[in-house]
């Protein structure tokens, strides 16, 4: 088996379950030492990490809330201390609090925000001037299908995932010249823990959308950051690859 991320070390945000965790499960088995970032490390995190590392590769299990962008420059720094460098960022950390506009609070809007987009936005800043640094490095932000779309009762999360989209577009024209790639996946409906929480109705309405009349499950999407990640995407940036099965269409 050829492991394309041999030795690369990432860095996964909301990596304790769901896309995040298949997500950093795969790099490792692509040959990566992965540290993973979760608000609920030990418990979730560190779980994950005991799996990384029964795949023969190095883990950093850290909590940290992505929002705060003085924990994101500590997570940055202790993967460079542990773990010796830095490689592959992916922004995957999110959350939802549904509402419509007439009746969504300030709460819920700036919680969606501050996770979902300034997360990111952190997290990129800290990880940027090691890449800059280095000349390389590859950068995946998990987005949605409805940060191209919108959606009823996601003006907030469709907004961050939006604005996901274009500061990752952004992002790829400051630092392409660095040889630093900046990709954005935007899934559809996922069959994860938060999906399952959803009303039946919002499943059954996602799945008459999708072509291939399936949802998609967490090993959909790592496996498309994973390649993203690796030499074979050398020439891919800027790009929005959508891994929803046709739900978009």
């Amino acid at each position: 088996m050829i492991r394309e991320l041999e030795d690369r070390v990432a860095l996964v945000t909301g990596a304790g379950r769901g896309i995040g965790e298949a997500i950093a499960l795969e790099l490792a088995r692509q040959g990566a030492h992965v540290a993973v970032v979760d608000r609920d490390a030990p418990d979730l995190a560190g779980g994950v990490a005991l799996h990384i590392r029964e795949l023969g590769r190095r883990c950093l299990a850290l909590q940290a809330d992505v929002a705060n962008s003085a924990e994101a420059d500590g997570a940055v720094r202790a993967t460079l201390a542990e773990l010796g460098r830095l490689d592959i960022l992916v922004c995957n950390a999110g959350i939802t609090a549904d509402s419509v506009i007439w009746k969504m609070s300030e709460e819920q809007w700036d919680s969606v925000l501050a996770v979902n987009l300034k997360g990111t936005f952190n997290y990129c800043r800290a990880a940027a001037p090691v890449f800059r640094g280095q000349g390389s490095g590859k950068i995946v932000n998990i987005a949605s299908i409805n940060g191209l779309r919108g959606k009823f009762a996601q003006s907030n999360y469709a907004a961050s995932k939006g604005g996901m989209i274009a500061f990752s577009k952004s992002l790829a024209r400051e630092l392409g010249r660095s040889n630093v790639n900046v990709n954005v996946v935007a899934p559809g409906m996922v069959e994860t823990a938060m999906a399952r929480q959803l009303p039946a109705e919002f499943l059954e309405a996602a799945l008459k959308e999708t072509a291939l009349g399936r949802l998609a499950v967490p090993g959909d999407v790592a496996g498309v950051v994973a390649f993203l990640c690796s030499e074979r995407a050398r020439h891919i940036t800027g790009a929005v690859i959508k891994v929803d099965g046709g739900q978009y269409i």
